[in-house]
C-alpha cells in the first residue's frame, strides 16, 4: 500500500510525513545528509576530489594550461568550469549537448568564483599581458540524487585546494615559457565558500538539503552561499514560488551554520 501511495500520490505521501516534522528517508527537516570528501581522485589532473551528499556523488578535476591574458584584463589568469550531467548519473539526463540544469549549474559555479573571490585571478598571472594560467575546472556527477550545487561547490573548493601548479617563467632572450616541473606550489585560496540548498513545500514548509524527488515535488528551490566571514556571496533561485523576507533571512542564516560544519550531518531547526 505504501509503495502504490508514494507512486500514485508522490506529493500527499510525502506530505504525511512533513505533517510530523520528518521526511521518508527519517531525516529532520532541517537535517543535512552525511557528506564525504575523498581528495586526490584523479591522478593526471593538477587537483581533484570527489564529494558524497547522500546519494549524490560529484568530482571535479583541475586542469591547467598556459594562455596569454585577454587585452581587457592583461594581469589576469582564467577560471574555467563547466558541470556535466551524463546519462549515467540519472534516467532523467540525456546524451548529448548539455541541457539547461547543467549550463545553469555551470554558470551558477562561475557567479560563485568571481563573487566569492576563491582565487585571486591576478595569482594566475605570470607576466602581464604575455602569459597566465587557464584552469578548468570540470565537474562531473557520477550518480544524481539532488542538491546538485552544494555538491559542486564543495568538491570545486577542495579540488582547487588540492592543485599544484609548477613554476613557469619567460627566458628573457628567446621569450619562450620554460616549465620547472620539479617546483611545484599550492594555489591561494582566499576564500572558503559553502553552498546551502533548501526546497519548499506548501508555501511554509522548508527543508534542507533535497533529493532528487523532493526537488521534483517542491514549490521552489534556493541555494544560498555564503563565506567562513558569514558574508553572503550568492543567492540562486530558479523560478517558483514568492519567498517572504522573514523565510528567506531564515534560509541565510541556516546557510551560515552549514558552512561552519560542511562536512558533517548538520542538523538546522525551522
Amino acid at each position: 500500500v505504501t509503495c502504490f501511495v508514494r507512486t500514485a500520490e508522490p506529493l500527499e505521501y510525502h506530505r504525511s510525513f512533513l505533517k510530523e516534522n520528518c521526511r521518508p528517508d527519517g531525516r529532520e527537516l532541517g537535517e543535512f545528509r552525511p557528506t564525504t570528501l575523498n581528495i586526490g581522485s584523479i591522478n593526471t589532473a593538477e587537483g581533484s576530489a570527489l564529494v558524497k551528499i547522500g546519494n549524490t556523488t560529484v568530482i571535479c578535476g583541475i586542469k591547467a594550461e598556459l594562455a596569454l591574458p585577454s587585452s581587457d584584463a592583461p594581469d589576469k589568469g582564467y577560471i574555467v568550469p563547466n558541470v556535466d550531467l551524463p546519462p549515467l548519473c540519472s534516467s532523467r539526463f540525456r546524451p548529448g549537448p548539455p541541457g539547461e540544469q547543467a549550463q545553469t549549474a555551470s554558470q551558477f559555479i562561475a557567479d560563485v568564483i568571481d563573487s566569492s573571490n576563491i582565487i585571486k585571478k591576478e595569482d594566475l598571472c605570470i607576466e602581464k599581458s604575455k602569459l597566465c594560467w587557464v584552469l578548468y575546472c570540470d565537474i562531473m556527477c557520477l550518480d544524481y540524487d539532488g542538491n546538485l550545487l552544494d555538491a559542486c561547490i564543495i568538491t570545486l573548493l577542495a579540488a582547487l585546494k588540492n592543485a599544484q601548479l609548477p613554476k613557469v617563467t619567460i627566458n628573457k632572450e628567446t621569450d619562450l615559457a620554460e616549465v620547472e616541473l620539479q617546483h611545484k606550489r599550492h594555489l591561494q585560496i582566499r576564500c572558503h565558500p559553502v553552498a546551502s540548498s533548501f526546497a519548499v513545500f506548501d508555501d511554509t514548509v522548508i527543508i534542507v538539503d533535497p533529493t532528487a524527488e523532493e526537488e521534483s515535488l517542491c514549490r521552489a528551490l534556493l541555494t544560498a552561499v555564503t563565506d567562513e566571514d558569514d558574508q553572503l556571496c550568492a543567492l540562486h533561485k530558479p523560478g517558483g514560488i514568492s519567498l517572504s523576507a522573514e523565510k528567506l533571512q531564515d534560509c541565510i542564516s541556516r546557510a551560515v551554520t552549514r558552512n561552519r560544519y560542511p562536512f558533517s550531518t548538520t542538523k538546522c531547526q525551522f
